[in-house]
Order: C-alpha cells, then structure tokens, then sequence
C-alpha cells in the first residue's frame, strides 16, 4: 500500500493546499457534522488505520502535547485518545484516574483548571458529569477542546466512531434499520448517534424499560426529521429485521433511586439464543463497559463488532487530534 500521502507531510490534506475547515476548532456536539464532513472525518480514519496497520505510527504531531482531562471514570476515551496522540507522535499530560487527585480537590474551578493546562497543551479533551462542560470549557480556553462527554448530554467522538463502524461493518448507512436496546434516557452515546443518523435515510427502533425511554426532545427531533421510528419494551419486536443492533448498558451513576435501578438493571440480554433470530449480515454494537446485557457468549459471533468498534475509536480521534491541529 502506498503511504505517502501520510508521511509527506506537505501533500496532507489540510496542510499546505487548503485548510480542512477543522483546524483549531472544538469539537462539542455532533451538530457540527454535515454528510460531507462525515466523510472526510472517515476518510482520514481510514488513512489512519493504514498508518497503525503498516507502520505502527508516525510523527505527524511530534511537538504538539494533548491535556486529557477525566473528571469521570474512563477506560476506552481515555486511554484511546492517549494512544491516538502517541500513535501520531505527540505528547499526553494524562489526568485521567479521576480529579480527586489534581487541584480540583482544593476547589479549583473548571475555568482556572482549563486555562492552567493550555498552557502546557496545545488541545484539550474532556470529560464532565455536567452537561454544558465542554461548552464552557471551550470558552475558557484558546486551544481546541474535545468533548469527551458531559453527563448525559453529548459524546460526540464516540457516535463519529459508532457510525463509521456502521458504515465499515455494512458498507453503507442508507437504507440501514437500526435498533437502539438499553438506557435510552441517560445514554448520551444513544442520544448522539441518534442525531447523527437523522442525516441519512434509516429507520429507528427504540428499545428500553419505561422509565429509561429515549427523552422526548430527541423523539421530536427524530419524529421532525421524518423518520420511520417506532418504541417498544422487547427485543423480540427488533430482532428479526434489525441491521445493526445498538446495546447500552443501563448506567447505575445515573440514578438517584437505587430501586428503580434494581428494577431495570437486567431488564435486556443479547445471548447465542436470540441472536439465531438475526439476520446473517448485521452487527451487535455496544459503547462498552458492558455489566451483562449482552451473554461472553456471543463475542465469538462474527456479527458481534463491539471490540472492533473500541479499535475503531483510536482510528476516529487519531483523526479528529490531526484535524484540529491542522495536520490531516
């Protein structure tokens, strides 16, 4: 394969000829994405994914430093865009086991700790129980910042990596039937694939307990859109026609009655049985961690792309680190 346009510096996209329309730019909401830019976003992913498979790396951001800064728990964000800045030659400055032990737990400020750490990074990634943070946080700060999710508001990053596993799992997104299955309420990772999705012509099924059903502002955006979309409680209803099978977790953190959490926690689980109903050609997808909902069973099925979806992730930010910094 040949990998010049990678390593020629020069001849990148969005160096020398022309500016790529993400250079310095925050990257907060998926309203931010058009189809067009989409498919840049993928193509460059791709590029990136030939430069791991071939060369392990590049220094294409050698000199530029990422600040990653978790004030939640995180395993595959975190550690996926730290191995994305390394893969690309770049530096990290990781605080990521929680802010209890930063300044923070002095009562530092999200604005004073955002301007604190542009001083040593030239962009910075977030994650914040609230929603709004990364919003806030971009207007502190004069580096770019990526939100890497605000309570359950937004998870940009991970819907781009969602549908470009979509899209490289099926080979398109038009046409496809989607089936959400979960925490529909407090699942920013199902709210955000969502509104990316209405750019394209699907059709939507919502699965989940009443009480964690998708939130009715994100139903009307879906119902304006003119979507073919419908809701139910069983996964029965979805199984059989569904292409890509979407599963969350149901997020105990989120929940301020333990009972109501108990009541739902196990209400759903993908296992070898129900999917002998799915078609041969679909994908099971889950954000990850996952706390049973889908049987270890059927990670040995071939539609099953979850973990091949969590390498996708360090694709996507490879490419959105190189975009806002102006080198892909």
């Amino acid at each position: 394969m040949n990998l010049k346009p990678l390593f020629d510096l020069e001849a990148m996209p969005g160096n020398e000829r022309h500016d790529n329309g993400f250079t310095g730019q925050d990257i907060l909401s998926v309203s931010q994405f058009d189809k067009e830019k989409l498919s840049y976003i993928f193509e460059r992913a791709r590029e990136m994914r030939a430069v791991v498979k071939h060369a392990s790396g590049v220094d294409l951001l050698k000199g530029h430093v990422l600040a990653c800064l978790f004030y939640e728990p995180s395993t595959r964000t975190s550690s996926s865009f730290i191995a994305a800045m390394e893969r690309l030659g770049g530096g990290v400055i990781p605080i990521t086991q929680g802010v209890q032990f930063s300044s923070v737990s002095k009562g530092e400020t999200l604005a004073d700790t955002i301007r604190t750490l542009e001083q040593y990074a030239d962009v910075i990634v977030l994650r914040h129980p609230e929603i709004g943070s990364a919003k806030a946080a971009a207007s502190y700060a004069s580096v770019p910042v990526i939100n890497a999710g605000d309570g359950t508001g937004e998870h940009p990053t991970q819907s781009l990596l969602d549908l470009f596993t979509i899209q490289d799992e099926l080979g398109r997104l038009e046409g496809l039937k989607v089936a959400m299955i979960g925490d529909l309420r407090y699942g920013r990772t199902v709210h955000s694939l969502t509104k990316l999705l209405l750019q394209y012509d699907v059709s939507l099924r919502f699965v989940s307990p009443e009480i964690l059903r998708l939130p009715l502002a994100i139903m009307n955006q879906v119902i304006d859109a003119g979507v073919d979309v419908r809701e139910t409680h069983e996964v029965a209803d979805v199984i059989e026609n569904a292409d890509v099978l979407y599963v969350t977790r149901v997020q105990k953190e989120r929940f301020t009655d333990l009972a109501q959490y108990e009541e739902v926690k196990e209400f759903y689980k993908i296992t070898p049985e129900i999917m002998k109903r799915a078609k041969e050609k679909m994908v099971v997808m889950h954000p990850l961690p996952r706390v049973g909902e889908i049987h270890y069973t059927v990670d040995s099925d071939p539609r099953a792309a979850y973990f091949r979806q969590v390498q996708n992730g360090m694709y996507i930010r490879m490419a959105l680190l190189a975009m806002v910094l102006g080198k892909a």
